[in-house]
């Protein structure tokens, strides 16, 4: 793990340098999950829970210990990850075994073997948020260092995560803005060629489309596409 300052500055530069044009939202996740495990002192395992329309999930995780951990919480509706990621705070339990502010929690890290757990809040955008949660073997491995640490490493890791989401949202926006597009020129195709073979105006020849849509169950698109390529054909 990176204890050395230096090293600390440079995980917050990679978080910086994450290209976006060469992953997706996921891709950045993980790298922020196993950037903060490699950083954080104390760190043995590393997960991220998100929170998107009242689901909570986890989209990244260095170990399957974390994992099971927030599914508890999601499955009780309770529990610090979901506390940080709600209130964007910070929820530090030193002794996960003698911690009863969640029903089952405590007993369910203790069995797992976790001495104690940080989860920071991580806001991303307006409807998303989520939680930077860190497990450690010990009880008490989490001082005011590494809690403030954890907190600058979040502040960074916010900013790469609300680009990646910024980025993956525009980037499905113009995915659809394109078929959305294309749907509409073979439309036009398919148009063009009801009206050059039953002499009828454009607007009759969308009515045509339409009812062969609705009578066969099949999209606009697909009945315009077929009917453009089989005239191709022959």
């Amino acid at each position: 793990m990176a204890h050395d300052p230096v090293e600390q500055a440079a995980a917050f530069a990679e978080l910086g340098r994450i290209k976006l044009g060469e992953t997706d939202l996921n891709g950045v996740l993980d790298r922020v999950a196993d950037l903060a495990r490699r950083t954080l002192p104390g760190a043995d395992q590393v997960s991220i829970t998100l929170i998107r329309d009242g689901a909570a999930c986890t989209p990244a995780h260095t170990g399957e210990t974390a994992l099971q951990l927030d599914e508890f919480q999601y499955e009780q509706d309770s529990g610090p990850s979901l506390e940080a990621a709600a209130a964007k705070t910070t929820v530090h339990v030193p002794e996960a075994g003698e911690d009863r502010r969640w029903n089952g929690w405590s007993e369910r890290a203790a069995a797992a073997g976790i001495g104690s757990m940080l989860s920071v809040g991580l806001p991303i955008v307006e409807n998303v948020s989520g939680a930077l949660n860190i497990y450690g073997r010990r009880a008490g491995a989490f001082g005011d260092d590494v809690i403030a640490l954890a907190q600058t490493f979040v502040r960074y890791a916010a900013v790469a995560l609300a680009n990646a989401h910024l980025y993956d949202t525009t980037a499905t926006l113009a995915q659809h803005m394109q078929a959305a597009m294309e749907s509409r020129a073979v439309i036009e195709q398919a148009k063009g060629i009801i009206m050059g073979e039953r002499r009828c105006s454009a607007d009759d020849a969308f009515a045509i489309l339409t009812k062969v849509s609705q009578d066969t169950n099949r999209k606009l698109r697909d009945v315009a596409a077929a009917l453009v390529d089989r005239t191709q054909r022959g």
